[in-house]
């Protein structure tokens, strides 16, 4: 029998973010991103770990400082240098 993965929850995420401030655009740009990268399967194979927005708040958390994106982009900089092809998913601008 398969498993049918679950869809990421986006708003979720927004709702998680909110710790760390930020607007809600900057929060829903995050979440937007974060769920391309969770429909694109990379982290989960290259992580081996489930791609959660629970699990995406814990590690945010880790960054010294910063908003949402500020937070998500140090995460994300911090997947390019371990195993590449994760540039693509850094947040470059939200509408406020």
């Amino acid at each position: 029998m398969s498993k049918v993965k679950a869809e990421f929850d986006a708003d979720a995420l927004a709702a998680g973010l909110e710790t760390f401030g930020g607007d809600e655009a900057e929060r829903r740009a995050v979440a937007r991103h974060a769920r391309d990268l969770a429909d694109s399967g990379r982290y989960e194979a290259d992580a081996d770990v489930e791609f959660t927005p629970e699990h995406v708040v814990v590690q945010l958390a880790d960054a010294s400082e910063g908003s949402p994106a500020e937070r998500w982009n140090w995460w994300l900089s911090a997947l390019e240098f371990a195993y590449g092809g994760y540039a693509e998913f850094q947040v470059r601008q939200w509408r406020e």
